[in-house]
């Protein structure tokens, strides 16, 4: 049951292989833990196949979670082009997920979101996962994509001013780099 004056954040580690996800519910300056997991795609299939287990399985989260506002990590810049490619995919269809769904959505670099959870943009997954436990006072530490998910989510919990607050959703600060309810009209012919 989500409590009626708490904003509900879900957070995306985007990822071909594994996306994870993580829901929290912030209300006040309290955080607190609502799922996370991660969803995972059968390699064996043809990558429309995969982006769309990416694309059905957010809306499956969104549905059951209801979230408010969403976060999502934004793509670094991988050795392998090839490898950064087919993550640049998954991380569009996991947007067009929540977008679709009518989510604001909001993007962190990694470093934005270590700084935010750790409190230095260099820190390890070790220290991450750590914080994210400690934030959320779980009882054990999350997999590695959801614990990077839910780190997400701390780090748009602590970004000031969430989208919902916006005036008009269409807020576009580069800080955070919203993205927020955008709307496409279809050219006439």
């Amino acid at each position: 049951m989500q409590p009626t004056d708490a904003v509900r954040i879900l957070g995306i580690d985007p990822g071909l292989q594994s996306t994870g996800f993580g829901v929290i519910d912030k209300r006040g300056s309290k955080l607190s833990y609502v799922a996370s997991g991660c969803i995972r795609t059968n390699e064996r299939e043809a990558l429309p196949q995969r982006l769309g287990v990416v694309f059905d399985s957010i809306r499956e989260v969104i549905a059951k979670y209801a979230p408010h506002e969403a976060a999502i990590e934004e793509v670094f810049l991988n050795k392998n082009p090839w490898s950064t490619l087919l993550l640049g995919q998954a991380r569009g269809a996991a947007i067009a997920a929540m977008t679709t769904a009518g989510l604001p959505v909001a993007e962190y670099g990694t470093m934005q979101i270590k700084k935010s959870v750790v409190g230095q943009g260099r820190a390890t997954k070790d220290q991450v996962s750590h914080m994210v436990v400690r934030l959320l006072t779980l009882g054990g530490v999350p997999q590695s994509d959801a614990a990077d998910a839910l780190a997400c989510a701390i780090c748009h919990a602590h970004t000031s001013g969430l989208l919902s607050a916006s005036t008009d959703g269409l807020d576009r600060r580069r800080a955070g780099r919203v993205v927020a309810r955008t709307s496409f009209r279809r050219m006439q012919p």
